[in-house]
């Protein structure tokens, strides 16, 4: 963080900065230059496959309204586990089996609000959704407990705990129905997997833009505030003014996006209105869910005890211990809630498939694990960024809808997403000796 000191001649005491505009630029609005990199290979990622299309199939299909909506629906699963994938790394661990989890609680969930609750509650009951998502949270969150348990009080290591689960929970989820598919879901749970009728529409989608403009604006000014509280140094006025500009641009962009992408002219007539009516779909609830839950993480990660107690332990494990940290009982808590996390991304998964599958999360640990690495998660501990996670879920979503849109099979999408996460473990380490 830098002031205008630097403009001061030389005969003043103060030595002439010689950084470069850009170097000036980034110090002073505080950038993450990690931030910059992922957004700059993002914006190449969607428009080499809009161009792609362009070329070969005579139109661009990624970049349009329709394609990133379903892109941001798909990236919310991926994204809430890869939040908590980033405590779990940064105290050194791994979490190998969030994709079998994903397939038992999934399968769970099925079960209870198809199978179970109906004939206890009634059919259509209201309160079967809000049971059925409880009851996944909780099973999730279990389970998570019992992997925390045997890493931290039995020094199984993670590696060794989560590949059982890997194994042991997809079993479980096949056993749990015999292979069978359970559907259809209940009709306000399936509203939790987004679609047509899982979005809150354009009125309510500029009412959340609005309310997060205003969260920008307060949160930079209360961070000036209490910058003077502490006597820390403070950005310019101009940096503040260009970051509450773009967040808010960012913020009422993704809203034009959300409401340009209308409604299907089937469901327009189902619902009773004039052929030729544009209804917004809006922002997704997944979207909204992964929203929450990524401001939760932040606000834990960073004025918690608790998030102090995670970087701390991934910083150095023996240290924290000899400063009175319960390192075995905060590992655990970690993996309960990288289980719970699990839960909700198995509620948004089941429905927005308005099925629960044994095969449901295959391979999401790898998606999930490359999300937080690629968003600056070092796999050495005790450095993580929840921001960085949830854009590196959607750098992964991006890959893998772009091949499917330009007819990539499946065998070289693992192909491709293997490769990234190798070169992001590397630009990592890069990056790591760069900075030291």
């Amino acid at each position: 963080m830098t002031d205008s000191s630097h403009d001061i001649p030389s005969a003043t005491g103060a030595a002439p900065d010689t950084r470069s505009g850009l170097s000036r630029f980034l110090a002073e609005t505080e950038i993450d230059t990690r931030l910059l990199g992922m957004l700059g290979a993002l914006l190449l990622i969607w428009g080499g496959f809009h161009i792609y299309g362009m070329v070969f199939n005579g139109f661009g299909a990624f970049l349009t309204p329709r394609n990133l909506w379903n892109l941001s629906v798909q990236t919310s699963s991926i994204g809430i586990m890869a939040t908590g994938m980033v405590l779990v790394i940064v105290t050194r661990n791994i979490d190998l089996s969030v994709g079998s989890m994903i397939g038992v609680t999934g399968m769970a969930m099925g079960l209870i609000q198809v199978n179970i609750l109906p004939g206890v509650l009634g059919l259509g009951n209201p309160m079967i959704w809000v049971i059925t998502v409880i009851c996944g949270i909780c099973l999730g969150a279990a389970i998570g407990a019992l992997h925390g348990w045997l890493i931290a009080y039995r020094g199984i290591p993670s590696f060794i705990v989560t590949l059982g689960g890997l194994m042991v929970w997809r079993g479980m989820a096949f056993l749990a129905a015999g292979g069978r598919t359970i559907s259809p879901v209940d009709p306000t749970f399936a509203l939790l997997g987004g679609g047509p009728r899982g979005a809150i529409g354009s009125t309510g989608s500029w009412i959340v833009g609005l309310i997060a403009c205003v969260g920008v604006v307060w949160l930079i000014y209360a961070g000036r505030k209490s910058r003077i509280a502490h006597d820390f140094k403070l950005r310019p006025m101009w940096a503040e003014a260009f970051l509450a500009v773009v967040g808010c641009a960012a913020i009422i962009g993704s809203v034009l996006l959300v409401n340009a992408y209308p409604i299907p002219k089937g469901i327009i007539k189902q619902m009773g209105l004039e052929e030729g009516t544009f209804l917004s779909h809006g922002y997704a609830i997944p979207v909204l869910i992964l929203i929450s839950v990524g401001i939760g993480m932040t606000v834990l990660m960073t004025r918690t005890r608790f998030g102090r107690y995670v970087f701390a332990i991934g910083g150095n494990p023996e240290a924290a211990s000899l400063a009175g940290i319960n390192t075995k009982w905060v590992t655990l808590q970690v993996f309960a809630l990288m289980g719970a996390l699990t839960g909700i991304a198995a509620v948004i998964a089941s429905a927005r498939l308005n099925s629960a599958t044994n095969a449901l999360g295959t391979l999401d640990e790898l998606y999930v694990i490359a999300a937080a690495v690629i968003g600056g998660t070092s796999l050495a501990g005790g450095v993580g960024k929840i921001y960085g996670a949830i854009l590196g879920a959607l750098v992964m979503q991006s890959l893998q809808s772009g091949m499917v849109l330009i007819g990539f099979d499946a065998a070289v999408q693992r192909i491709v997403v293997g490769l990234v996460l190798v070169l992001a473990v590397y630009l990592d380490n890069l990056y790591n000796k760069s900075v030291k």
